[in-house]
């Protein structure tokens, strides 16, 4: 569902930055009392970026990033073809072993279909491979092995960076100019 249609839906989710994070750690915490134990961390960019980012410190592993692209209109709104990048960016090269894959959240379903789909074609060496998401909808057509939060209802959820994608550079120094007049 695009974001103007589940605007008009019942509700939508706001998160902000507390709630984000303690999200990430309660996901963290649900792989661990798991005992998963992974050889190989990806973030799916860019909305798992983060959750990468807190995992791999928590986890004290390399994090890997393979960059995907689904919400691209409509300032990341709208849902077009999925396209994966051709390499993924690691210290560690390819994936290997067993591999935890993570991003914000499983929507549809279908970039995390479609990437666990590639990441078995292209890797002969991911001997297993698990799913983390911040959020699962009930809509999902994909349920991820690891979820922070089920939201039956499939909000909109507007995540706590999402003023980044519409404020732009001259936007963003009179936002700066106004907070440090606001400090004065």
């Amino acid at each position: 569902m695009d974001r103007s249609e589940q605007d008009g839906a019942a509700h939508a989710l706001r998160v902000d930055w507390e709630e984000y994070y303690r999200l990430i750690e309660v996901l963290a915490l649900k792989i661990h009392q798991s005992g998963y134990e992974f050889d190989s961390l990806l973030c799916l960019a860019r909305g798992g970026l983060r959750v990468g980012d807190v995992i791999s410190r928590i986890y004290e592993r390399p994090l890997g990033v393979l960059t995907v692209s689904s919400y691209r209109e409509d300032a990341g709104t709208r849902r077009g073809a999925l396209q994966i990048a051709a390499a993924i960016s690691s210290i560690e090269g390819e994936p290997h072993g067993r591999v935890l894959l993570v991003d914000d959240l499983a929507d549809s379903g279908a970039t995390l279909e479609g990437v666990v789909q590639t990441l078995r074609q292209r890797f002969a060496r991911i001997s297993e491979l698990r799913t983390a998401v911040i959020w699962l909808k009930g809509c999902s057509q994909f349920r991820p092995d690891y979820f922070a939060s089920y939201l039956p209802d499939s909000p909109w959820i507007h995540q706590p960076f999402e003023v980044y994608d519409r404020l732009r550079p001259a936007q963003l120094a009179q936002r700066l100019d106004q907070t440090d007049q606001d400090r004065r």
